[in-house]
Order: structure tokens, then C-alpha cells, then sequence
């Protein structure tokens, strides 16, 4: 049940370990979240307050990604890099940003 919400629960965990420097726990916690709710948010990636999962199949969240308090993202939306190597790469969404079904966001 509510594995958008599962699987944000399970990013800020991974979110801190990220932190710590547990780089290793923080990606194999991510790989299974992956797995099991086909959600696959990086560790990296900053989250805010308030923020939903609708549906959740399909969404992926990007490394250097920031998501704004309040934001809501519905099934199948990327959140994805330009192509960069390396550096500041996926895109920023601000406070309560609706992002449709199925949209790609690079």
C-alpha cells in the first residue's frame, strides 16, 4: 500500500546514510527499494517537506535532483540528468510544483 510514500520514507533513510558517508547501504537500500515499488529515487537526491508520490510506478529521481517543499510528482515522471559527466546535472523544482503524468523533466 502507498508505496510512493514507502518509497520516500525509505530515500530519507537512504538520504542519511548518503550523508554519513554509507554510500554502499544508502545504494543497495535504493536497488531493493528500486525493485520492489519500481521507484528509483538516488540517495543524493534532496527532498523536501510535504512532498507526494502519486501512483509512484515508473518515477525516477536523479542524483543531483531538489524537490521543493510541497511538490507532487504523479506516475512515470522523470526527473532526469542533461548528459553531464559530472556537477550539478538533473533539475530543481521550487515549493508546491505539480509535475503531470508521465513527464520527462531534464
Amino acid at each position: 500500500f502507498f508505496k510512493g510514500y514507502q518509497a520516500l520514507q525509505a530515500h530519507r533513510v537512504g538520504h542519511w546514510y548518503w550523508g554519513q558517508g554509507r554510500c554502499m547501504l544508502a545504494s543497495a537500500l535504493q536497488s531493493r527499494v528500486s525493485e520492489v515499488f519500481a521507484v528509483d529515487i538516488h540517495p543524493a537526491a534532496r527532498i523536501g517537506r510535504g512532498c507526494m508520490i502519486d501512483h509512484a510506478t515508473g518515477v525516477v529521481i536523479g542524483e543531483t535532483s531538489v524537490l521543493g517543499d510541497g511538490c507532487t510528482l504523479l506516475h512515470g515522471v522523470t526527473l532526469g540528468g542533461t548528459g553531464k559527466i559530472a556537477g550539478d546535472r538533473h533539475p530543481k523544482l521550487g515549493k508546491n510544483v505539480v509535475v503531470g503524468a508521465m513527464a520527462v523533466v531534464l
